[in-house]
């Protein structure tokens, strides 16, 4: 028993010797010392020593326990102050090497679109304004020459509020920007040259609309204000925004709160203006070759009348049109869905 209890130390010892981090310290403790170690094994052994030996032998395996526990703490703490001499080394920051930049966002292709409009039309003197998203039915269409039957004040194109109402309407979430218009006029500062950018509403969704998106409306009112003027605005949007390769055309058209009315096309980006998409297939968003970009005129004199400007003495223009589908109409974006600018997904924002 003797022999076997020094031949148990000596075999920890050695064990030790050999061992380079805590982890193999732990094993060695685990192997001899623990619950089913080679110590506890061996001490069920002393039942077979006679009885008169037992207190020796059991004091003598209580010394080699304690042995080897001290061994055991020796050598952790030896290895505790290598691994401090060495942290310098293991641990130590090179801060001259680049770091890793975490992930950067980006403004929204909508936001990006709005800020280069408004440079756009800053260059000729076009101040941006900010007015209601949520305003009276007065602003949003009777100041506008738009009657009471009207079809755009239906319920099942508008989106009226629950609220209450006042000397000047319903309230409701603006269906176009051109409510900017009279809040401007209103103010009575002429001559006026803005434009407004703004949230819309109304109850379409499909390839080229959603129920939400964005609008820019422009005035420019001042004496002797003509259709050249008109022409000579949207020429200069055309090639500032869209490039010298694009198409645009003026038709005839009719709206409440300008005449004469225009609607403004321009050649489709997907297509090239073709009406068929690289599938050989109808293209999915201008059907024709021609996309619509917005609308302008000259505005109307009972507008003006509405907003006590007297129309013999001014006169003006205006236009409007969908920021969202402008952007799709850029030059090899190849975008045939407006949802997709709200669908969230990464991979496609990542690209703007």
């Amino acid at each position: 028993m003797e022999d076997a209890l020094n031949g148990l130390k000596l075999a920890v010892d050695s064990a030790l010797e050999s061992a380079k981090t805590d982890m193999e310290v732990e094993a060695i403790e685990i192997k001899y010392l623990g619950r089913k170690g080679e110590l506890t094994a061996m001490l069920k052994n002393l039942t077979n020593v006679p009885a008169a030996d037992r207190p020796v032998y059991g004091a003598m395996a209580n010394g080699i326990k304690r042995q080897m526990e001290t061994a055991i703490s020796a050598k952790r703490r030896i290895l505790s102050v290598v691994k401090m001499a060495n942290l310098a080394d293991t641990e130590r920051v090179d801060v001259t090497e680049p770091g890793e930049r975490p992930p950067e966002g980006h403004l929204h292709v909508t936001t990006q679109a709005i800020n280069e409009l408004t440079t756009i039309f800053e260059k000729i003197g076009f101040t941006r304004t900010r007015y209601p998203e949520v305003d009276w039915d007065w602003y949003a269409f009777e100041a506008l020459n738009m009657p009471a039957d009207h079809p755009a004040r239906d319920e099942w194109e508008t989106f009226f509020m629950d609220a209450p109402g006042s000397k000047k309407g319903r309230m409701v979430l603006t269906p176009h920007t051109s409510n900017g218009q009279i809040h401007e006029l209103e103010k009575g500062d002429l001559p006026i040259r803005m434009i407004n950018i703004a949230k819309c509403y109304r109850r379409q969704i499909d390839a080229t609309h959603i129920p939400m998106f964005h609008q820019i409306e422009g005035l420019y009112v001042d004496r002797n204000v003509s259709i050249t003027h008109l022409r000579g605005v949207l020429d200069y949007f055309a090639k500032a925004f869209f490039g010298p390769d694009r198409v645009t055309r003026l038709r005839p058209f009719h709206f409440r709160f300008t005449e004469p009315s225009f609607e403004i096309d321009i050649s489709c980006g997907v297509c090239g203006g073709t009406g068929i998409n690289t599938e050989r297939q109808k293209c999915r968003v201008c059907k024709r070759g021609w996309v619509e970009l917005g609308g302008a005129g000259m505005v109307h004199p009972n507008v003006f009348k509405a907003c006590n400007v007297d129309p013999k003495k001014w006169s003006g223009l205006a236009f409007g049109w969908g920021v969202e589908r402008t952007f799709m109409m850029k030059s090899g974006l190849q975008i045939d869905d407006i949802r997709t600018l709200y669908k969230n997904d990464l991979r496609f924002l990542k690209q703007f």
